[in-house]
């Protein structure tokens, strides 16, 4: 079993913002706030729903954008010029 993890309830909701995300992968979750995708999961398990874990995690297992080794499209997607600004991310986008 892995330790807790407690974050501000402002760093959780981005998180889960992030995990519900299709095209964010888990490795960016990692970068930005240092929790693994297992970590992540639990953590998703602990703040959502049953049902709405058991779709979201349907959803996401096996999808390639959530992936970065598997994601062929990453560097090539597209980011609007507003982004940055309206961003709540730690670390700014370039």
């Amino acid at each position: 079993m892995t330790k807790a993890l407690n974050f501000a309830i402002k760093d959780t909701d981005r998180i889960i913002e992030m995990a519900w995300e299709d095209r964010t992968p888990f490795d960016a979750i990692k970068l930005q706030f240092g929790i693994s995708e297992q970590q992540v999961i639990e953590l998703m398990r602990r703040e959502m729903k049953p049902s709405s874990f058991r779709m979201w995690r349907q959803r996401v297992q096996g999808r390639a954008t959530k992936h970065s080794k598997t994601a062929l499209t990453s560097t090539l997607r597209f980011k609007c010029s507003m982004q940055k600004q309206i961003s709540g991310n730690k670390i700014s986008k370039r």
